[in-house]
């Protein structure tokens, strides 16, 4: 019998459906006509064991227990899904050949790993094992997928990888809590100070931004605007363009900083003649946005309709799970497998008949169109989040899940419309050797833009400015008046969850050291699409962060912890530095013990920096002795559900 075992329940039925019928369905697997059987994890059904597997003493946080690191690594069977682990376990023990299906990722080859490693078969059973990678649920790509199995052996270094950052996310997480829980305890702070690799950064960026807006200082700066006059009588503005011997007087942004000087300028100029410099006229297109990832997803729908990640999280999973109207939502994927455009029609006639307000949206699109959506080289693990072939009647959905649902289908159907176009016409003119700008943009074609609805609150368009004269480079110009418009330089704003996320998937904007930066943007940023949302709501629940409005701000707590911390805790470039590493193992550039051991040996000098840090400033705050222990869990980035 050949098993194969799925990462997840939706996965595993895909497969079985190009599989010989008829079908038997049992708990948690598919029998299939001749013999194959396809069962599925739920996630993890693994996960590391608590530091009291190791030693029952460990049950109690004490300092003379740290460092912990365990000699022989333990895994425990997740409670929530114990069952299916026992089905897994039976069938890998019954199978003759096994096939890992996990998704084409570190995790995915790992999460089905550790469950044939942890089913007591022969080695022998083991190196047998072949690999089958999919990540379009298409019937097509499937039969070619499992028509081109690997050995398993051949991922052993990417499953070495994964290892290696889930081990390393314990240690961190598992050791940095219970120290800096005990030393805020001794300072009189009640409570759990979860500590994360991906967390506390998270953390810091809300603390940092909010210092940033406290000790923000304004400063005015000074705009020079023109009123010019052509000989036809027409008039048009114009911005004064300091040039370069005005800069001791601007900032690092070419801010005019010296009221004197722009007041110079405005008596040098006015009604002074001048000329046209220069003249350019651009038509402009600009492409379809690409389908969802679940980041932008959760960016958007914050920014529409204020949820939460967690909570557009949720909603999608419902609309996956229950609905199966959207595809997978927990990718990081904003390409789409080719095989998929030959659906396009069944897919804009489910949205037409799932969706009121995008019917009308459905049936206009242009299915001849394909924009760059489309490109297999681009496809990771999974592909973009789009809506099924199923429709559903709307009044069977809650309005969170129309509103989510619409979202989808709406950035779908962006890739049958045509470009946005639009015109930018921009004069150049000199006036006593100064250079005055005016710059103009019209919009001469929608395209997909028409699919976006209206926004309450909209300031109004940049597109809507007052066309500019029709002039010819050396036309005579006057300038009539001119004037000083005073400004003030702004405060950063405060995060939201939209811009939170988005700060976490950019993480490499907040860094300066450019070899980390390069790091960061080749990689997921802070977190994982699967983790961010979690993440976020922990720090909500630990009370380091609270929302007034759409706003995020971090607690007292939260910000006395930071400035607790050794800096390296509380800023990302600990994530690039182990990403780096766990990419070089990946690749068998390095081995496993060329990454832990190091690390070990740093977890000692890091709990020796913590304790010479400062906690007094938690006296007094938080929950009741040491409640919330039992929940405190390090941050486990290889975790998917």
């Amino acid at each position: 019998m050949r098993l194969i075992i799925a990462e997840k329940p939706s996965v595993g039925r895909a497969v079985a459906e190009v599989l010989p019928k008829p079908h038997q369905k049992g708990d948690g697997f598919i029998r299939t006509a001749k013999g194959d059987v396809v069962t599925w994890c739920i996630g993890h059904l693994l996960e590391q064991a608590e530091p009291e597997a190791y030693d029952p003493a460990y049950k109690s946080w004490k300092r003379a227990h740290l460092p912990i690191v365990p000699d022989e690594w333990k895994q425990q069977i997740k409670s929530k899904t114990r069952q299916q682990f026992t089905t897994v376990k039976k069938l890998i023990r019954e199978a003759d050949q096994l096939v890992n299906m996990g998704d084409p990722d570190r995790v995915g080859q790992i999460l089905v790993d550790e469950v044939i490693n942890h089913s007591g078969i022969s080695k022998a059973k083991r190196a047998a094992t072949l690999r089958c990678l999919v990540n379009d649920m298409n019937p097509a790509a499937i039969k070619k997928a499992l028509d081109d199995l690997r050995p398993n052996s051949d991922f052993i270094p990417l499953a070495t990888s994964a290892l290696a950052r889930a081990r390393a996310d314990w240690l961190y997480g598992i050791n940095m809590t219970r120290l800096c829980t005990l030393l805020g305890q001794n300072a009189g702070y009640n409570g759990v100070l979860s500590i994360g690799r991906v967390q506390t950064p998270v953390l810091g960026l809300v603390v940092h931004r909010d210092e940033a807006i406290e000790q923000f200082v304004p400063k005015p700066f000074y705009e020079v605007v023109a009123t010019l006059v052509t000989a036809a009588g027409d008039t048009f503005s114009a911005k004064w363009v300091p040039s370069d011997a005005c800069a001791p007087y601007m900032d690092d942004e070419g801010r005019v900083l010296s009221r004197k000087l722009a007041d110079t300028v405005v008596g040098k100029v006015t009604g002074k003649p001048g000329h046209v410099r220069n003249v350019e006229r651009t038509v402009k297109k600009q492409a379809a946005p690409l389908p969802y990832n679940l980041s932008t997803l959760q960016i958007d729908a914050s920014k529409r309709f204020n949820l939460n990640a967690q909570k557009t999280l949720d909603v999608c999973q419902q609309l996956y799970e229950r609905h199966t109207l959207i595809t997978y939502p927990r990718s990081d994927c904003r390409y789409l497998p080719k095989g998929h455009y030959g659906d396009r029609r069944t897919v804009t006639q489910a949205i037409a008949k799932t969706s009121d307000a995008l019917r009308d949206p459905a049936q206009q699109a242009n299915l001849d169109l394909k924009s760059k959506a489309w490109n297999d080289a681009k496809v990771g693990a999974h592909h973009a989040i789009i809506p099924t072939s199923k429709a559903l009647a709307a009044d069977r959905l809650t309005q969170d899940e129309k509103n989510i649902y619409d979202l989808v289908a709406r950035q779908y159907l962006m890739q049958f419309y045509p470009a946005f176009e639009y015109a930018e016409h921009q004069i150049d003119s000199q006036v006593e050797g100064g250079l005055f700008v005016a710059k103009q943009t019209s919009v001469l074609r929608e395209g997909w833009k028409i699919l976006l609805p209206p926004r309450k609150g909209t300031k109004a368009s940049e597109f809507s400015s007052t066309p500019l004269p029709e002039v010819n480079v050396g036309d005579a110009l006057t300038c009539r008046e001119a004037r000083v418009d005073d400004k003030e330089t702004s405060p950063p704003k405060r995060f939201t969850d939209a811009s939170l996320l988005s700060a976490m998937t950019g993480i490499a904007r907040f860094v300066s050291d450019p070899d980390v930066k390069k790091v960061l943007k080749d990689t997921d940023g802070l977190g994982t699409e699967a983790t961010r949302a979690g993440i976020i709501e922990l720090l909500f629940k630990r009370q380091f962060l609270v929302k007034s409005g759409k706003e995020i701000k971090a607690t007292d707590i939260g910000r006395q912890l930071v400035k607790s911390l050794p800096k390296r805790m509380v800023v990302p470039d600990m994530t690039a530095h182990w990403e780096s590493q766990l990419e070089a193992i990946s690749d068998k550039r390095m081995r496993y013990a060329q990454f832990m051991q190091p690390l070990t040996h740093e977890l000692k000098t890091l709990i020796s920096e913590v304790e010479r840090s400062d906690f007094s400033a938690l006296r007094g705050k938080g929950s009741k002795g040491g409640k919330g222990r039992k929940t405190a869990r390090r941050s486990r980035s290889t975790k998917k559900t």
